[in-house]
């Protein structure tokens, strides 16, 4: 068994993997940068290295450190986690190198599956079906064009060397396709250091399903379960389960082997995730292979009662795999919903700050938070915005719905914007509990998942405003000179607060009456109790609970239903801030990727004018009409704050 393990990643994963090492005995060793040298994963290690500034390719991109840390605190191995170097051929070179064991796979089977053209020449060989596409070394743009118009549009552009949705797009149309592929191309160099491309068609209502492959050093190979990661935003995985449902024993044990074949194919060794588009027909296609533990694989961990870390340390050491594939067990249903600081109403951009209220639900053995932060944790621009991955377990799929959605409600979160309602919305929704999953999901059932609440502001607003009366009347309790607060002679007290919501602001004021709170011209009445840390509000009779939480200026407002945001309205230093006419900002912290335009220039709506780059995310900001470009602010690798100008448009 191995004696010192190196983790070279942070967040979650390596707190997880921290854990499981532990739990074998196996010391541990955590790596930083400037942004983690407090983080959670610092913490739990048995010890700790710095390796250099925040962004990722000064630190954990970096090779040399990494191998250097080992040696220096004596790791004999290296778990790569996922993302980072958990694919990287060279990495796992350097550490062969360096007599230090990769918990990962052999360096030709990386390889082979890095390129994902070649990963497909394999998978043929291997009777594994694929979809019709493009996987040549051509990579001329006139090349790319023409064999996407003998495919057939729509088609689907991805990264060869890629993974985690980086690089890839749906084009529609012959217009869209130099768009598109100029920034997949700069995508993927970006996150992989290789813009090569394939050019596949695309399979417009398919499912995700993904089987959980082992393999060791002994010729042993099994496949545990599978897993269906359908619901996705942006290629990237929103909500995952296992067993994957509405699916027959036939298919099932079909694909179970199909990708077991795939792994030998390639002489695998350890976890090892074989992808495949299930269309509506129950045939299925091989997508990739992903050489490394997958971030959804603790439902496969909750159905199978397995530790697939533990697997990994196990195989890594040169042990046999624990069962044979006729002695693994699916037992019930497990989903895994992934938390993320971002803003799913303004295409699910970053959110960054501190984390001043993270409150998940109670962990028990049907619950699971994995995390890496804590309350008061900061969500950096610098890497992924998950904060934490919640994991439920039900006997069947019907409970363990119940479950994620009890759970969902029960999360709370202030500093940063999140996903929590947005995922609760998907839990919730009719098909999702019917299971009728493609991976169109969010995008067929947009106007349900993108819902209105600007008629829940008001109620809410009063809410945050109970709220601090509550707060306000409490903390002047122990003077009984403040105990009349808001008293008039003759006249009902009074409170009132000024609130941002988006661009409103709302002036709440409320009178006091006959043991209730009223709003002029509405016509409830309002009452509010505390019991213990819960608010209970009663509204023309009718109660109900919600968390009210504070952060700095901001206060939340959340209920089964939704949760909304107001900021705290200062007259003397307003929080609404106009911008300026003619003006286009920066929609988030992160960095100018390319400014395609210049002080002088025509530009029509809609047209590309500046890519930024964030939390592995691209995005395009566009020209709102038609305009002359007056002045540019930024270049390209510019670093730039949310809401900092980027470009002043003057009317044509």
């Amino acid at each position: 068994m191995l004696q010192k393990l190196l983790i070279a990643n942070r967040g979650e994963i390596a707190c997880r993997v921290i854990r499981t090492a532990r739990d074998l005995g196996i010391r541990t060793v955590a790596v930083y940068s400037d942004a983690d040298r407090n983080a959670q994963h610092v913490q739990l290690a048995d010890e700790s290295i710095h390796i250099g500034p925040a962004p990722s390719a000064e630190s954990y991109l970096v090779i040399d450190k990494i191998i250097a840390a080992a040696k220096e605190t004596g790791a004999d191995a290296i778990h790569p986690g996922y993302g980072f170097l958990s694919e990287n051929e060279e990495f796992a070179d350097a550490c062969a190198s360096n007599n230090i064991i990769f918990v990962g796979p052999p360096t030709s089977a990386i390889a082979a599956m890095g390129s994902k053209s070649a990963a497909k020449s394999i998978m043929s060989e291997a009777g594994v079906p694929l979809v019709p596409g493009y996987h040549g070394s051509d990579q001329n743009v006139e090349t790319l064009r023409s064999e996407a118009e003998k495919i057939g549009y729509p088609v689907l552009l991805k990264a060869a060397y890629g993974g985690g949705g980086k690089g890839m797009r749906v084009v529609e149309t012959a217009k869209q396709f130099d768009e598109a592929l100029s920034s997949a191309k700069r995508e993927a160099q970006a996150s992989f250091g290789n813009d090569k491309m394939l050019v596949e068609k695309f399979i417009g209502n398919p499912r995700h399903v993904e089987i959980q492959v082992f393999c060791d050093e002994h010729g042993n190979a099994v496949y545990l379960a599978e897993r269906d990661c359908s619901v996705q935003r942006r290629h990237q995985k929103v909500i995952e389960e296992a067993p994957a449902p509405s699916i027959s024993t036939k298919t099932r044990t079909e694909m179970g082997e199909a990708a077991v074949r795939a792994a030998q194919a390639i002489d695998y060794v350890g976890a090892g995730t074989v992808e495949f588009l299930l269309d509506t027909d129950n045939k299925f296609y091989f997508m990739e292979m992903n050489t490394r533990l997958q971030v959804e694989h603790p439902v496969t961990e909750m159905v199978t009662g397995q530790d697939l870390v533990a697997w990994q340390l196990l195989v890594a050491s040169g042990e046999p795999l624990p069962l044979a594939q006729d002695q693994v067990e699916v037992n019930g249903h497990s989903f895994e919903a992934r938390i993320y600081a971002e803003d799913p109403e303004h295409e699910f951009l970053p959110s960054t700050g501190t984390l001043h209220v993270l409150r998940p639900p109670q962990a028990n053995a049907h619950v699971r938070i994995d995390s890496g932060v804590i309350e008061g944790d900061v969500v950096s621009s610098y890497y992924d915005p998950m904060i934490a991955k919640l994991v439920v377990w039900g006997e069947n799929r019907t409970i363990a719905l119940r479950r994620l959605m009890q759970a969902l409600n029960d999360y709370r979160v202030a500093g940063v914007r999140t996903n929590i309602d947005f995922l609760r919305r998907i839990a919730g929704h009719k098909k999702f509990g019917q299971a009728e999953l493609t991976t169109r999901f969010i995008e067929k059932y947009d106007a349900d998942l993108f819902t209105d609440t600007s008629h829940l502001v008001n109620d809410y607003a009063v809410m945050a405003t109970l709220a601090e009366r509550l707060d306000e009347k409490a903390s002047k309790s122990a003077n009984p000179w403040l105990t009349q607060h808001s008293f008039r002679m003759n006249q009902p007290r009074q409170f009132g607060l000024s609130l941002q919501h988006g661009d409103d602001l709302l002036d709440i004021n409320l009178a006091e009456r006959d043991n209730a709170w009223y709003q002029a011209e509405h016509d409830a009445a309002w009452q509010v109790d505390r019991i213990g840390e819960q608010l209970f509000f009663t509204r023309n009779g009718r109660r109900f609970k919600a968390h009210v939480m504070r952060a700095a200026h901001e206060i939340v407002v959340m209920t089964e239903h939704a949760s909304l945001r107001f900021n705290r309205h200062n007259v003397t230093d307003t929080l609404e801030q106009e911008t300026a006419a003619g003006t286009l900002t920066a929609p988030m912290n992160g960095t100018v990727v390319q400014v395609m335009v210049n002080a002088g220039d025509n530009v029509t709506a809609d047209q590309a004018l500046v890519i930024m780059e964030a939390m592995k995310m691209e995005y395009t900001i566009r020209a709102p009409r038609d305009g002359e470009i007056d002045q540019v602010f930024y270049q390209a690798g510019d670093l730039v704050s949310d809401g900092a100008e980027l470009i002043s448009l003057k009317d044509e």
